[in-house]
């Protein structure tokens, strides 16, 4: 995949049974990863966490994720969307206001996630209209530090319906996640999730630095 930061391929996944057809995903192995002074490596289990973390809160807005031992070794395999390119987090936010609640299920997966990679073109819009994140390497480092494009909901209600399995998450991390993860990171998912619950709404940002860049 053209201007990705790590080795990012686009790859053909052929069923033992030929009847069920082929998909694509998007393969990100261990092997091309850059050294980043902030995180270990193994980045591709960041992006697996993701997915599962996104699962057990109910939200359904990471495409299915797993581990494989691909043609270069062990990474993420993701299921490819298809989206229209086009369209990403800021055309969606100014077009799009029935689309909205999905958005905010993102951020709130942003904030226990603590994203700090949230671009604007990380936010895909399916052809059913359907919102997908994509992009989770550069999440759940221990000491909060949240960079995302998603500021536009800041200061209002979280949603109603990510209130019971955020209450779920301060009482344990599913072990599938922990696994990928070191413990105070682990620990610091379950802090992130009371502050969203104490404070009862999306934080705003301050500082007007908290942005990723490139932006899109």
């Amino acid at each position: 995949m053209p201007w990705s930061s790590n080795a990012t391929f686009l790859v053909t996944l052929t069923p033992d049974d030929p009847a069920r057809g082929t998909g694509q995903a998007i393969y990100k192995p261990l092997r091309g990863e850059r050294p980043l002074w902030d995180f270990e490596p193994g980045l591709y289990r960041r992006e697996v966490a993701a997915y599962l973390l996104s699962e057990a809160l109910g939200f359904g807005v990471v495409p299915p994720t797993i581990v494989r031992d691909g043609p270069l070794g062990d990474g993420s395999l993701q299921w490819f969307v298809d989206a229209d390119h086009q369209q990403h987090y800021f055309t969606i936010y100014e077009s799009r206001e029935d689309l909205h609640d999905q958005l905010r299920m993102m951020a709130v997966l942003d904030v226990v996630a603590n994203n700090t990679d949230r671009k604007s073109g990380h936010c895909l819009l399916s052809r059913d209209d359907r919102i997908w994140g994509i992009d989770h390497g550069l999440c759940f480092a221990a000491d909060f530090k949240l960079r995302t494009v998603i500021w536009e909901f800041g200061g209002q209600p979280i949603p109603d319906a990510s209130i019971e399995p955020l209450r779920r998450l301060m009482q344990g991390v599913p072990l599938g996640i922990a696994a990928l993860l070191a413990d105070d990171e682990v620990a610091a998912i379950q802090e992130r999730a009371e502050w969203l619950l104490q404070n009862g709404e999306f934080p705003i940002d301050e500082t007007g630095r908290r942005y990723p860049w490139p932006l899109v």
